[in-house]
């Protein structure tokens, strides 16, 4: 009787321990964000005199990099939900020849290393005019996007009871609008979930940034940040608050979705 509080109570330092070391370079991301320009090594551990210089620069500088980033991971996500909700419909609830291997080309797909769509992308894109623009950034994203929401998505939609689907087949409702009215209210958890990291899938993505983009006109603030450390070494407080200001919207999503994203996570998992 005596063994179980001290075992929960070594349990709990131990995971406070971790958590810690887990959240320091988060931590100290923000520290530095917050001190006047120089050497990150010699920084204080608390901003005892906040300067939000850094922020000022980093909005200043990478302001419309945010807004592409923002733009693009958007862009993304409709683009992904919108292929993928239909196509996991059919490959969940229609008998179609070939179906299964369907799905395990979806799995396959997710192998391919990234490299290797972003050099096939970068001559496709030369050919037809899509460098250095908005909506090749969101078609690029879009191909990581895609296969998991589909997978995500036609999990979920297997779980749902046949008797439903019947009834709106019987009170007239066609196939398009039996997917608008009732699978996809029903599968809002999935679809929150498959949207949210679809949506970080985009927003944190540099590989593609980089590949299809030659200029700086359309520049994702990953890249942003890449170039910005070659260029303002000796301003640490700059680059880790153009860091933090690229963290604030996917932690706002992760923390105003976290409840669908628990949820949708398990849908589909038992039949």
């Amino acid at each position: 009787m005596k063994r179980a509080p001290a075992r929960g109570l070594l349990s709990t330092i131990v995971g406070i321990v971790l958590l810690a070391l887990m959240l320091f370079p988060v931590y100290w991301m923000v520290n530095v964000s917050l001190q006047p320009a120089g050497d990150a090594l010699r920084t204080g551990w608390f901003p005892l005199h906040p300067d939000l210089s850094g922020y000022v620069t980093a909005l200043r500088d990478q302001g419309h990099s945010l807004v592409t980033s923002l733009v693009v991971a958007l862009g993304s996500t409709v683009v992904s939900l919108g292929l993928a909700a239909p196509a996991a419909y059919a490959l969940a609830r229609f008998r179609l020849r070939g179906g299964p291997v369907v799905v395990f080309g979806i799995l396959v797909t997710q192998t391919v290393p990234g490299i290797v769509v972003a050099d096939a992308l970068y001559g496709a894109y030369t050919d037809v005019g899509l460098l250095n623009s908005y909506l090749g950034l969101v078609l690029a994203d879009s191909t990581a996007g895609v296969p998991f929401a589909v997978l995500l998505l036609r999990a979920a939609m297997r779980g749902i009871p046949r008797e439903i689907i019947e009834a709106a087949h019987v009170d007239g409702a066609g196939k398009l609008r039996v997917l608008w009215s009732v699978v996809l209210p029903v599968s809002r958890n999935a679809l929150v979930t498959a949207g949210l990291f679809t949506f970080l899938f985009a927003w944190s993505d540099f590989l593609f940034a980089l590949t299809l983009n030659t200029t700086d006109a359309v520049r994702p603030v990953t890249v942003g940040i890449y170039q910005y450390i070659g260029s303002h070494t000796n301003r640490w407080n700059a680059v880790m608050a153009t860091s933090v200001l690229a963290s604030v919207p996917a932690a706002a999503l992760l923390v105003a979705a976290q409840r669908y994203v628990s949820a949708g996570a398990t849908s589909g998992a038992v039949r």
